[in-house]
């Protein structure tokens, strides 16, 4: 007879090769086309909301391997939350606005063309790229509402931006004025604090020497009766803001000296800076000297000195007057630093403190970085290309004590990698400092408020974004750009006050726009909207930050805290309970966000903010193309499968740099293959397991089927915890190590014997299966989040098997049910301790088991058999268990006997013969003539088998 037709093997078309790249791609079809989705959305409805908001990823190129990371981490939290009990909806959203694309315009269809043109360029050209992007994140196995995503380019998220712009115009916070803002030449814009990078620069340093145009005043100052000819000394790395210079700052409280130096320089044998940069300073310049006096800063405020292109030009021949600032140093330089109000921040403050007027300010560069034509000696010279001629010039004036190249790291744009500048304009401004008009904290205090009510995953962040909260300056709004959101305002031609009927003009601008986009602006002419007013008055032709574009969301989609605002998805609940983005974004769209919450709202946004570190390779190089490490998500999913690429995130420490290489995707290939297998063994081993109709209660299983589930419930809440706090790689640690450690190692090796060999439909054997599916359906829902494609596919087998007759359970999906709900075991700490040692115990046999193997004495641990010596709980538990101890071990015979103290285990190979059905080497084989070549126990499961 061949008894192998008499096991009940294990059966499924769960493959052992996922097949993960041909697969996937009909997951996804399949998913769109059960609408599955909006099955999650109809199943969750009515539980405690749960909102990710998402940051727009931009419309423009494919996605790269970050993004994938961003993506994933957001699916992973929302199917787990949805799976924890709540209403999780995921809305996908897109950047639309804003220079990148129409620099790609330009680049395709050139420069200058009308503004309508542009507009529509620009906009069928995101369209494009958000079709191309949408495809590779549902390729991901990303679940959303992606048949509804939000743009900032629909009609009604622009509308509802300018609404925005009107509120936080309405509460006070919107101003105009000049003041220098990052600018970048070949953008011909403003650019937003997150859109300026650092990277070294070489430029000339020059010491400059600024004549005494007040003898008298330093005389006293300095305790002398009279002073001859001097100067005092300005070190810079930005010689193109000379010609723009109007003023000199030195510290109130450092002491300054009056300097007799030899040789003596052009403008005379004294100068003056800082006591205590003497030393230095003059050893740099090859001179002697010796201190005639000293005084402290404050006496040499408002003393005059004379422009160092004085004698150059009549142009320059100017004063620049001594004013004080807490803001400089003694780390480089003289200490005196020479002010440019139009290009220097500190600059223009200090010189605005002292009186100087807008109008006053010298400003020659344009926006394309060359000189107004007027500038004596530079006009239309860019000013890199100023840079060496004003050296020359000041050669010439007897005004240059040195200079040298210097390599410092310098502000960049970074879309064009090139150097930028601080240049004053005349732009839109939400006030950092501004009292808003209801009396209430400004923006500044708000924000910092908020932050201390948000929290932190990982915790870090916090003192981050509270550092550039507290330091940053006021927000500048406008940029004079043509594919954006207008600041549809119209501006008083004399007085450039804003037309007192504002805000009624912007909703106005508002309704139109709502009906036909941002075009809509183009067309409206002052006379459309202002009557006889219109001939005082221009529109505004600036555009909005796209980061307040991407900033205003929680506004334009959402709706806002009161939900009237309009949001184009106004269902979904504000604040938003988390947004999620790469680290970066505490200076971007985290702060944006944060800033317009705090206007429109007096909050924040969200309540918890999660970052994620940068993508980088095996050797924690970042991802270049020149490298040539670059890993495409694309090709990952083509060759390996998403699964695989979801399964590293999750198993990654995303707090910090997130490590990929070819090599470690192959390790995750590996665990992915164990998770595989496991979920194999299992399913096939419930094939003919009905859990209507088969399943028993716990109290009916044998023991070891009940630790095993108590082993499964201390890992659910494990698991669970982890995603509750978002440690996602702890959980899947956790989760494969109980796959291979606990089910793989232990309880599924020792199950092997009774699944096969018992009578199919035997109380053992069901308590086995019980267990199993109990164990299955944990699993597949924990991983399930993390593991879509793999879960999905799993969980349609057991639906076709061994729940078929359940009705409460989710026939289109997994994503639709809860994580599950395991049967309550009695003294779950009791099973857990005793199982626990006689794991222990078990792995003592194993290793003698092992050394028995290597040495030649048996060959496999069924014929050993097994001797224990015992004493005190330990005797008492493998007595308990006596009859188990031959599965446990995995061998034909275990014996125990009392001992005197520590376990002492004999093995020995067993004189017995081998049973042709369970491989068991037993006493009692052939005792059945019927059956010569098996054991007892197996003709019990066969008579049992034939009888049921």
């Amino acid at each position: 007879m061949d008894y192998k037709n008499t096991l009940n093997l294990p059966d499924t078309p769960f493959p052992m090769r996922g097949d993960l790249p041909r697969r996937e791609p009909l997951w996804v079809a399949q998913w769109q086309e059960k609408k599955v989705y909006q099955a999650i959305r109809d199943a969750s409805r009515g539980r405690p909301t749960f909102l990710l908001h998402d940051g727009p990823p931009y419309a423009n190129g494919d996605i790269h391997i970050g993004h994938a990371v961003n993506k994933i981490l957001k699916d992973i939290i929302v199917k787990s939350r949805n799976m924890a009990g709540f209403d999780a909806a995921y809305v996908p959203g897109w950047d639309c606005h804003g220079m990148p694309i129409e620099i790609q315009i330009e680049k395709k269809f050139g420069k200058h063309l009308p503004v309508a043109e542009v507009q529509s360029k620009a906009r069928a050209y995101a369209l494009e790229q958000i079709e191309r992007q949408k495809k590779d994140f549902e390729r991901l196995g990303v679940l959303g509402d992606w048949n509804r995503p939000y743009l900032t380019m629909n009609f009604s998220n622009e509308a509802n931006e300018i609404r925005a712009l009107g509120r936080i115009l309405e509460k006070g916070y919107v101003f105009r004025g000049l003041k220098p803002v990052n600018w970048c030449f070949d953008c011909g814009s403003a650019l937003a604090e997150a859109e300026v990078e650092y990277a070294d620069r070489k430029d000339p340093a020059v010491h400059i020497a600024f004549p005494f145009a007040d003898r008298q005043a330093i005389a006293k100052v300095f305790g002398q009766p009279e002073v001859g000819a001097g100067a005092i000394v300005i070190w810079t790395t930005t010689p193109w803001t000379i010609p723009s210079n109007q003023a000199l700052n030195i510290h109130p409280e450092f002491k300054y000296a009056l300097v007799k130096v030899s040789p003596a320089p052009s403008t005379g044998s004294l100068l003056i800076l800082a006591s205590d940069r003497v030393e230095a300073c003059l050893k740099e310049w090859g001179l002697e000297g010796e201190i005639v006096a000293e005084c402290v800063g404050q006496a040499l405020n408002q003393i005059n000195f004379e422009h160092p292109l004085a004698n150059f030009h009549e142009g320059y021949k100017r004063l620049s007057p001594i004013y004080l600032g807490d803001y400089v140093t003694l780390d480089t330089g003289t200490g005196v630093v020479h002010s440019a109000p139009a290009y220097g921040v500190e600059d223009f403050l200090s010189c605005k403190a002292h009186g100087m007027k807008d109008a006053d300010i010298i400003n020659p560069v344009m926006g394309d970085g060359k000189y107004v034509p007027s500038l004596p000696g530079f006009g239309g010279l860019t000013i890199w290309e100023a840079n060496p001629k004003i050296v020359e010039a000041l050669t010439e004036a007897g005004t240059l004590l040195k200079q040298e190249p210097h390599t410092h790291s310098y502000m960049h744009c970074w879309r064009h990698k090139t150097p930028i500048i601080y240049r004053a304009t005349s732009q839109w401004f939400a006030g950092m400092d501004v009292t808003p008009k209801d009396g209430g904290p400004t923006l500044r205090e708000s924000a910092l408020t908020a932050i201390d009510a948000t929290a932190f995953y990982p915790a870090w962040g916090r003192a981050r974004l509270h550092a550039m909260i507290a330091n940053r300056p006021d927000w500048t709004l406008s940029r004079q750009r043509q594919w954006g959101v207008p600041m549809a305002f119209f501006i008083h031609k004399e007085t450039g006050a804003l037309h007192p009927n504002t805000p009624a003009l912007l909703e106005e601008v508002a309704k139109r726009v709502e009906k036909s986009g941002i075009e809509a602006w183009q067309s409206i002419e002052p006379e459309d909207l202002l009557g006889a007013d219109a001939k005082d008055y221009v529109k505004n032709r600036d555009t909005l930050d796209v980061w307040f574009d991407s900033g205003t969301t929680h506004a334009t989609v959402l709706g806002g805290a009161d939900n009237q605002h309009h949001g184009s998805h106004g269902e979904l609940p504000w604040p938003a309970d988390m947004y999620l983005e790469g680290s970066d974004q505490h200076r971007g769209w985290f702060h944006s966000s944060l800033l317009t919450g705090c206007m429109l709202e007096g909050r924040a946004p969200y309540k918890s903010l999660l970052t994620h570190g940068f993508v980088v390779d095996g050797q924690g190089r970042k991802m270049s193309k020149s490298v040539g490490n670059v890993i495409a998500p694309q090709k990952v999913s083509d060759s390996l499968g998403a699964e695989i690429l979801r399964l590293w995130v999750a198993s990654t420490d995303y707090s910090g740099e997130l490590s990929i290489s070819d090599e470690i995707l192959k390790r995750v290939v590996e665990s992915y293959r164990r998770i595989r297998n496991t979920l194999r063994f299992l399913l096939a081993n419930l094939a003919d397991f009905d859990s209507a109709r088969d399943a028993i209660s716990p109290e009916e299983m044998l023991e070891i089927d009940r630790y095993a589930l108590a082993m499964t419930l201390q890992m659910q809440k494990e698991v669970l915890s982890d995603y509750e706090h978002y440690d996602f790689h702890p959980a899947m640690s956790r989760l494969q190590n109980f796959c291979s450690e606990d089910l793989g190692a232990f309880y599924l090796d020792v199950l092997k014997d009774r699944l096969y060999t018992s009578a199919p439909r035997s109380h053992a054997r069901r308590s086995a299966q019980t267990a199993l599916l109990h164990i299955t359906q944990t699993l597949l829902k924990l991983m399930a989040p993390v593991l879509s494609f793999t879960a999905e596919e799993a969980w349609g087998v057991l639906l076709n098997s061994t729940l078929k007759s359940a009705t409460d359970i989710g026939r289109i999906t997994i994503f639709t049910e809860c994580f599950h709900t395991l049967p309550q075991i009695e003294n779950p700490e009791s099973l857990h301790q005793r199982w626990s040692r006689l794991r222990e115990i078990r792995a003592m046999v194993m290793r003698k088991l092992e050394d028995l193997r290597s040495a030649g004495s048996i060959g496999s641990s069924l014929q050993g058999e097994v001797d224990i010596e015992a004493s005190g709980e330990d005797l008492i538990l493998l007595q308990s268990v006596s009859a188990q101890l031959p599965f446990i071990f995995i061998v034909s015979r275990v014996g125990v006997k009392a001992g005197a103290g520590e376990i002492i285990i004999h093995i020995a190979p067993s004189t017995h013969e081998k049973c042709e059905r369970c491989w068991h080497w037993r006493d009692d084989i052939g005792q059945d003539p019927t059956h010569p070549h098996i054991c007892g126990r197996c003709v019990e499961s066969l008579n049992d088998a034939a009888s049921s």
